[in-house]
């Protein structure tokens, strides 16, 4: 191991441990998310479809400064697809206004671009947002996970693998799902490999398109993806819903994928 490698895999035991806000999943797995971050129109247009015909909904994180814009993932998002996003039940989560590092920027910058999101959501649709984040490009710093999460309802990194036993909200774990159908086997397997844990597995992507970006998937590997959890034993929530249950005692939760309220930090 480099010294590259090693200085890398202790700043990440760091940032797994320190700051940490910690619950229990208890006998509430296995559960899977799908999430999108920036977001890509295609992402709802063609991923909420998707996500809706088999009954589920997916966490959509928006950068509100991407609004109408066009870049290498493709046209972004419309004032018109954020309500949409709230008819359909899917969830409206937060990614910072300007899509912005927290290694960019200070611990006190960075929060006051996480607040600006936040506000810009509701002022744009009268609404809150769920208090669900996501760190744009996955870059976590100590001072911006002690500084952010207590503020959120939960937080979410690209760091791989499996929410459970415990889930720590200010960081929680994800995957990508990115590709084609080349990807199945690995996405099998972490459907299987949750369903025997009983743990939380998050997906997340960016644009749902044939000619996808390097940060997106095709219309058929999501949909390998959400038939491949339909058929598990798994439910399929949406971030929020699951923080819902999380606010609950163990073995009281709802054993259903109904759509729940919104969560909503007190």
């Amino acid at each position: 191991m480099t010294m590259k490698s090693q200085l890398r895999s202790i700043r990440r035991k760091c940032l797994t441990w320190a700051y940490s806000r910690k619950v229990a999943l208890g006998d509430r797995g296995p559960i899977v998310s799908f999430t999108f971050d920036d977001f890509p129109r295609s992402a709802l247009v063609v991923g909420g479809k998707i996500l809706r015909d088999y009954g589920f909904r997916g966490t959509y994180y928006a950068a509100i400064s991407l609004m109408n814009e066009v870049n290498h993932l493709g046209e972004h998002f419309r004032r018109c697809d954020l309500e949409t996003i709230l008819r359909d039940g899917h969830e409206l989560a937060s990614h910072t206004f300007g899509h912005v590092s927290s290694r960019t920027i200070s611990a006190r910058a960075f929060k006051s671009e996480v607040e600006k999101g936040r506000r810009a959501i509701e002022e744009l649709t009268g609404q809150k947002d769920s208090g669900n984040f996501a760190y744009p490009f996955g870059d976590v710093t100590l001072n911006a996970k002690r500084t952010v999460g207590p503020d959120l309802a939960s937080s979410r990194g690209i760091w791989s693998g499996l929410n459970g036993a415990e889930v720590d909200l200010n960081l929680l774990r994800a995957n990508s799902l990115y590709g084609d159908l080349e990807k199945s086997a690995q996405v099998d397997h972490l459907i299987r490999e949750n369903e025997r844990r009983g743990s939380w597995l998050i997906f997340y992507s960016h644009d749902v398109a044939p000619s996808h970006s390097q940060y997106g998937c095709t219309p058929a590997l999501l949909e390998f993806a959400v038939s491949a959890a339909a058929k598990s034993s798994s439910r399929v929530m949406t971030v929020a819903e699951v923080l819902q249950e999380l606010r609950q005692p163990i073995g009281r939760q709802a054993r259903s994928s109904a759509l729940s309220p919104v969560f909503q930090k007190d």
